[in-house]
């Protein structure tokens, strides 16, 4: 019965009329009532997925607006990743959490959630219960991300361009960062895009950093999906004649994305949420609150533009 629920799900999830926000919710009672059938071909097939989205959207986006976000969020970019780590590995001493727990969650909150703590985690050499909690914790706050940002951006009067910015600062994963920024308008999810790819840009350059620091013989990547959204939007730039295709492939990419969220939410599981202890909930909440809020007092006082 679960696996014919599951994939009735799914297909409904192809249908334009189902949002992000109906996605991911669906996807979390679905897990929590019965449980993903195929939890692990449901991770790899959501990440493969949301590379593919990403790299889609870009055919949405001109070369000349991904320059002009991303140069701009560069300086907030590097200031928002150092202070967000600095305070973090801070209020992680201050709770007492134990080896590599808050170092992974400040990654994940500063830079790209899962797959920043996916590449810093064997850096650091960290334990496998310690890469479970960050992940459980950053992929929990996710959720509730990107339910929740829409309608704080709603309350506080945040323009298209405004939420854009806010949403790739402020959220921790790319699929949240995208999906929020899909349900508040096609101007957010340009600039939400860009200005997160931007930041998970920084993946490689941080990553290699602590492995010098640390003296770790593991090396990281740069994330190939970023340089296909690049090259995409390079496309759509140059060959403006094809623009109905490049509105077409952006359209399917958006849907994919709804898929994507789908796929996210059966991954948060009983099992998942039992991993979380207070301590490291604590520390990811404050941390994430406090990224949130400041991201949005600054872009509310136009520090941030």
């Amino acid at each position: 019965m679960a696996k014919i629920i599951f994939i009735g799900l799914l297909i409904l999830c192809m249908a334009p009329v189902v949002t992000t926000p109906m996605a991911l919710a669906a996807g979390i009672a679905f897990s929590l009532l019965f449980g993903n059938p195929w939890p692990k071909e449901s991770t790899m097939t959501s990440q493969i997925l949301l590379k593919l989205s990403v790299v889609g959207l870009g055919f949405g986006v001109s070369i000349q607006e991904v320059w002009a976000v991303g140069k701009d969020s560069a300086g907030y970019t590097i200031v928002g990743i150092v202070m967000t780590i600095g305070v973090g590995l801070v209020l992680g001493r201050m709770l007492h959490l134990k080896g590599n727990t808050a170092a992974l969650i400040s990654c994940g909150t500063a830079i790209c959630g899962g797959s920043a703590i996916a590449a810093m985690a064997p850096v650091l050499r960290s334990k496998d219960d310690e890469i479970a909690v960050a992940l459980a914790t950053v992929f929990s706050l996710n959720a509730v991300a990107l339910i929740l940002f829409p309608f704080i951006g709603e309350l506080v009067g945040l323009s298209q361009h405004q939420f854009g910015y806010w949403a790739g600062m402020a959220i921790h994963d790319t699929s949240s960062v995208v999906g929020a920024a899909a349900s508040y308008g096609a101007e957010a999810l340009r600039t939400g895009t860009t200005v997160k790819l931007t930041r998970a840009a920084w993946i490689a350059p941080i990553a290699m950093a602590a492995g010098l620091w640390l003296r770790s013989e593991q090396k990281t990547k740069f994330p190939l999906f970023i340089g296909g959204f690049v090259a995409a939007a390079i496309l759509h730039s140059l060959v403006p004649q094809l623009s109905g295709l490049w509105g077409v492939l952006s359209a399917i990419a958006r849907q994919c994305l709804v898929v994507t969220l789908f796929l996210v939410g059966c991954g948060l599981s009983r099992n998942v949420l039992q991993r979380i202890g207070p301590r490291p909930l604590l520390h990811g909440v404050t941390l994430w609150v406090f990224v949130s809020l400041l991201t949005l007092m600054g872009i509310l006082q136009n520090w941030i533009r």
